[in-house]
């Protein structure tokens, strides 16, 4: 074997190996965008049960929701940033939003859940 096969056999390996780990990093990617979906979705449910149970009463925090047993933990995106929801008065709607990736609110990347959407 030459230098040059050696060198091609190399190049090939490493163009296969940089196109899965861009699969693999794109999978890495949708998971999370599902996991805060799934989370936001089950905040939402608590939030509502609550709600239901307190009479219209929206929980001030994620904190008040896992104290009162709605929760059993308090989940950060995974992201790790914290996750919020809004109420509205009439006791009928809820909205859950993980800033995304960046962390920032109101950007495009913005995971938000419920039945009233910004």
């Amino acid at each position: 074997m030459t230098l040059i096969e050696i060198m091609v056999v190399v190049a090939i390996i490493a163009l296969i190996l940089g196109g899965v780990g861009m699969m693999a990093f794109n999978r890495f990617r949708d998971a999370q965008t599902s996991t805060a979906r799934n989370q936001t979705a089950t905040i939402e449910e608590a939030v509502m049960t609550y709600r239901a149970s307190k009479r219209g009463k929206c929980p001030r925090t994620l904190i008040e929701l896992r104290a009162s047993g709605y929760l059993n933990k308090t989940p950060k995106d995974p992201w790790g940033n914290d996750y919020e929801f809004l109420c509205d008065s009439r006791g009928t709607e809820v909205q859950v939003m993980s800033p995304g990736p960046d962390g920032e609110v109101e950007t495009e990347d913005d995971i938000v859940s419920g039945t009233r959407q910004s």
